[in-house]
């Protein structure tokens, strides 16, 4: 009989077990099973509500503020919070699975209920097992929110933030703020009751022309069905064609209305990005643009190839044909098809989609993906061990939040893999809670 803090633990290492009596030789104990699931699931709850509430405050009583500062009805800015409600419940299970894992299998090694399982004959499988399936459930909850949850409650809360902007025009214009409607960027300055100061408004006119528009004042006016107006004051207008930037139109006046079609605040508003889609409509928009890309690209080599053998062809004729002069030319224009290839290649916006499409999977399985790393990190507590795995699980996460963020960036911006940027923190936490596991275990 040996003693180990407040438990008693009886060794039996002459225990009939069909190995010899090592430990670790005894099937699951599906009373244990039950206990351990349990627990995972109280903590997991405990961690949820807490990570729960971070989120909902930060993305979602923000957004609240905003909008009852416009004297919006709280009835409809309530519905805004509980269509938003899937995004929170989505990214906050992962997390909360990690943590709650921590916090259950540090409190029963701290309590020597561990040493206890071993002692009698059970493996670390008894552990592992529950564990495993308790992460394997909530990312499959997550998945299902992320992916059916959310979307439905992105179209409702567009469906209602319509309502609310038309019938509230000062959300869309408002001080020292950018907005972008459908062909127009608005920037506002200071603003005094109707009033908004130093305007810059960048948009395009049916005839393709690229347009300038500045404004010493400007009164914004709702004129219902007809969208938002603008009466600028001293206004200055500068026009450009496309092809000829060269050729360009300029002109001032005392005044000026400017027009914002309702129907261009209502495509701003009810356009849904990645974030809100289905992982499947996701994967469709990814082969679309994909077959865009490559005829695009195709294109541009189909001219790389006119360039480069018009520069071969002046090289080859020598300095007595007239082409000869313009060599120079020919070259710079080559080089910049080059560059303009390798930069249509590198297409920002099919990164974004991949990025999307690959973190609808890897967050939610960051819960199963967490398990390993967590049930390590647990089994080396010593003392206080509920709370030091609250504790940890926080650093854990917030380690995890950043890398996230920073392959995000590096696939957008460096063109990183997306597949890399978005797995990467998951295929860490799992090796790293292998390498723990096998260290534990050896000891």
């Amino acid at each position: 009989m040996k003693r180990y803090g407040p438990a008693v633990v009886l060794v039996l290492p002459d225990l009939d077990t069909g190995h010899g009596g090592r430990y670790g030789s005894r099937s699951i104990s599906w009373t244990l099973f039950r206990y351990i699931v349990a627990e995972a699931l109280f903590s997991f709850f405990v961690s949820f509500l807490f990570f729960f509430i971070i989120f909902f405050v930060n993305q979602l009583l923000l957004l609240a503020q905003e909008i009852l500062t416009k004297r919006v009805p709280f009835g409809q800015v309530a519905l805004l919070v509980f269509y938003a409600l899937p995004s929170v419940v989505a990214l906050s299970a992962p997390f909360a699975s990690m943590v709650g894992t921590l916090m259950t299998v540090g409190r029963m090694t701290s309590d020597n209920e561990i040493l206890v399982m071993l002692s009698s004959g059970l493996s670390y499988r008894t552990i592992y097992v529950p564990a495993i399936v308790v992460g394997i459930l909530i990312s499959i909850f997550s998945f299902l929110t992320n992916d059916i949850l959310l979307p439905a409650g992105t179209i409702q809360f567009n469906k209602l933030y319509r309502l609310i902007t038309v019938s509230t025009p000062a959300l869309e214009l408002e001080a020292n703020s950018v907005k972008r409607f459908k062909d127009t960027i608005i920037v506002t300055g200071n603003v005094e009751g109707n009033v908004i100061g130093n305007v810059l408004i960048l948009d395009r006119t049916g005839d393709g022309e690229r347009r300038i528009i500045l404004a010493k004042n400007a009164e914004l006016r709702d004129w219902g069905s007809q969208g938002l107006s603008l009466d600028l004051e001293a206004a200055f207008i500068q026009s450009s064609k496309e092809m000829a930037r060269y050729d360009y139109d300029y002109a001032s006046s005392s005044f000026l209305r400017y027009w914002v079609p309702q129907e261009d605040i209502i495509q701003t508003v009810s356009s849904i990005t990645p974030k809100e889609m289905s992982s499947a409509d996701v994967l469709m928009e990814i082969q679309k643009k994909q077959t865009d890309l490559d005829r695009i690209l195709e294109e541009r080599l189909g001219r790389i190839s006119l360039r480069a053998l018009e520069a071969e062809r002046t090289l080859r004729r020598g300095p007595d044909y007239e082409s000869w002069n313009r060599r120079n030319s020919q070259f710079a224009e080559l080089q910049r098809e080059i560059l303009e290839y390798r930069s249509i290649k590198r297409d920002r916006s099919l990164f974004y989609y991949l990025l999307e499409y690959y973190k609808k999977f890897s967050i939610p399985l960051g819960a199963f993906s967490f398990v390993f790393l967590s049930v390590a990190l647990g089994l080396m507590a010593k003392k206080s061990g509920q709370t030091v795995g609250f504790i940890v699980g926080l650093i854990i996460a917030v380690l995890y939040w950043a890398l996230l963020l920073g392959g995000q960036t590096m696939g957008i911006r460096l063109g990183f893999s997306p597949f890399w940027s978005m797995w990467t923190p998951n295929i860490l936490a799992v090796t790293a809670g292998i390498i723990l596991s096998v260290v534990r275990v050896r000891k």
